[in-house]
């Protein structure tokens, strides 16, 4: 029987709000057993950009990133946040280690090409989103190693390509790609949390959760509006986890990473 192991994706308004992230990190701590934690860090990049003077464009939940927002998240996401977190847990007695795709070649991805997507009013363009990376392989022996030596690892949302190129990609989209690796040496539950309390179906409503979402349902919520913006990649990393050996995958609060609340994706 293979051991089991929690892999959590923090989002970005919870790691640049210090009670939030206090809280998580508290509760990450008492997890038990292995585990490995993937952060966000996206609003932290954008009020860095804007201090900086550069304009932050998003598409379909995603950011495009040029040259000048590459440098930022660069710093942000594998610096600042980071280490912070890093930090953070060392304080607690959780020997976190602290990497980036880059790091020990553990995420490796490549440029994304021009894609199709569907605008807010219906239509579809083509967008070139610059410098970012579409995983290509994990590699999961490193990772299941330093998780097995004791250390915890705390994963920047940053891949590179192999030829000296750092590139931005989606945090939901690295959670999933380690916890699709890792399933080859674990039971994995990996847990998307942020600041709402699950999928909701009144988006100012705390209390409208979803409990359970399939993907007819999940096609269904987007077709319908409810499911938007940054929620349609989380949905679609979810499921693309679920068929490639995850357990189970859960979008709760950053206060409910023990699963005991939230949607569970089916």
């Amino acid at each position: 029987m293979k051991d089991i192991i929690n892999i959590v994706k923090v989002g970005g308004g919870v790691v640049e709000d210090a009670t939030s992230l206090a809280r998580l990190l508290n509760q990450f701590a008492s997890l038990e057993g292995r585990k490995v934690l993937v952060h966000g860090g996206g609003r932290l990049a954008t009020s860095m950009a804007a201090s900086l003077g550069i304009e932050s464009r998003m598409v379909g939940g995603r950011r495009i990133t040029d040259e000048k927002m590459l440098e930022v998240v660069t710093m942000v996401y594998g610096g600042l946040v980071n280490k912070r977190i890093v930090a953070g847990l060392q304080a607690k007695g959780v020997k976190a280690i602290g990497l980036t795709g880059a790091d020990g070649d553990i995420i490796r991805s490549h440029k994304r090409p021009l894609k199709r997507v569907k605008m807010d009013d219906g239509t579809e363009q083509m967008v070139d989103f610059g410098f970012v990376g579409d995983v290509d392989k994990v590699d999961a022996r490193l990772l299941s190693s330093l998780i097995e030596s004791g250390n915890v690892p705390v994963v920047a949302p940053l891949t590179h390509d192999g030829e000296g190129n750092i590139l931005n990609t989606n945090a939901d989209t690295i959670a999933s790609s380690v916890a699709q690796a890792l399933a080859e040496y674990y039971e994995v539950t990996l847990t998307f949390c942020f600041e709402k309390a699950g999928v909701l179906r009144d988006a100012n409503d705390e209390g409208s959760v979803i409990p359970l979402i399939n993907e007819e349902q999940a096609s269904r919520l987007i077709a319908e509006g409810i499911i938007a913006g940054g929620m349609i990649p989380k949905i679609e990393n979810a499921f693309d986890a679920l068929r490639k050996g995850v357990r189970q995958v859960v979008i709760t609060h950053s206060d409910n990473i023990d699963g005991s609340r939230g949607t569970t994706i089916k």
